[in-house]
């Protein structure tokens, strides 16, 4: 089995815990922090990864480390996911966790590319269009490039739409250029 399915498992048990505390998008929270940090620091993945520790002992420092922190399911969650060996597919449970999630609340991301930063309405209406135009509600992402010049483009999933000042003049250029050797 690859990470994604195992991750996908544990991430629907994890759901299933959060739901019956109420807590879906803290728990989304506290799982992702949990991956970055072990993406980020080279000596909690170590850690996590070595053979010559024992899983009750990155149980023991774990517990330790987060104390009160995090809810006591949550860590049990965790320790679990330790005995079971399945700690470096942490990453993996926490972007499942975050699909299941978007999957219950009908909602996509939205990479969005505009050539300067939108204002807060700009922003506002550009969501909303955009979940219009898909039939869930979008959360943008916006990365600023000035080489687009103007407009925006929109990448969710697989689908990418361009609509920016840049591809409009490279195909009026290339229309013109087909025209004149015509």
């Amino acid at each position: 089995m690859n990470d994604a399915t195992i991750g996908r498992n544990y991430a629907e048990t994890l759901l299933v815990l959060a739901k019956r505390e109420g807590k879906q998008e803290e728990w989304g929270v506290l799982i992702e922090s949990v991956a970055s940090a072990m993406q980020e620091d080279q000596t909690l993945k170590t850690f996590l990864e070595s053979p010559k520790l024992a899983a009750s002992r990155k149980i023991e420092i774990l517990a330790n480390a987060l104390g009160n922190r995090v809810p006591p399911l949550f860590l049990r969650f965790l320790e679990t996911v330790i005995m079971k060996r399945r700690q470096m597919v942490i990453p993996a449970i926490a972007s499942e966790y975050r699909a299941l999630i978007d999957e219950s609340e009908d909602r996509v991301h939205a990479n969005v590319t505009v050539a300067r930063q939108p204002a807060e309405p700009e922003r506002d209406a550009l969501a909303r269009q955009l979940s219009r135009l898909f039939g869930k509600r979008v959360v943008p992402h916006i990365a600023i490039n000035p080489e687009i010049l103007g407009g925006v483009i929109v990448k969710v999933g697989d689908t990418v739409m361009d609509g920016s000042v840049r591809r409009r003049l490279a195909t009026l250029k290339s229309r013109m250029l087909a025209s004149a050797t015509r």
